[in-house]
């Protein structure tokens, strides 16, 4: 494994280690300031993957797909990371904390709208890490590389379709 697929792994430990710290800074040890900046930690894990793969880059480094994968990773973080931490959220208060309400299972068209919203903000991370691959293109100088990057936004619109048809098939056959 390259150095950049080391930081992609170390990044995504990072993202639940904050989480976990942030949740336990909040509702363990009552410290909210805290908490927030371990949450905003996260993004700044992932600001500092992209900074990692694009400076192999540009110092000659060979495209690969922990290289493409990096804009994925950051723009789900980016456009999902408040969903993904409230989600731990409400499981902790629940779970752990044994306070808050339990999770609320969405059913019928409730779930469908939920879930079209999810493909849809799937949309917007696809366009926003599309674009990062695009750009890293320029970089890119070898055809093996180009051909990695525009596989990676092939295989990522396929499951942004797919993930958009299962969306919409929950309003034909909703979820009980």
């Amino acid at each position: 494994m390259n150095f950049v697929a080391w930081a992609i792994v170390a990044c995504e430990v990072g993202f639940w280690l904050f989480i976990l710290a942030g949740l336990l800074a909040r509702y363990i040890f009552n410290q909210d300031k805290l908490a927030i900046w371990l949450f905003i930690m996260v993004p700044v894990l992932d600001l500092l993957l992209i900074i990692v793969t694009g400076t192999d880059l540009l110092r000659g480094g060979t495209v690969t797909m922990a290289h493409s994968i990096a804009p994925l990773y950051l723009a789900i973080s980016v456009i999902y990371g408040k969903d993904m931490i409230n989600w731990a959220d409400e499981r902790f208060l629940y779970y752990i904390k044994r306070t808050g309400a339990k999770p609320y299972r969405r059913v019928g068209m409730d779930y469908a709208k939920h879930s079209m919203k999810g493909s849809l903000k799937h949309v917007i991370a696809y366009i926003v890490g599309g674009l990062m691959l695009i750009g890293m293109l320029y970089l890119a100088q070898d055809d093996k590389s180009q051909d990695i990057i525009w596989g990676t936004l092939t295989t990522w619109g396929i499951v942004v379709i797919v993930d958009n048809a299962i969306s919409i098939s929950y309003f034909v056959w909703p979820r009980k």
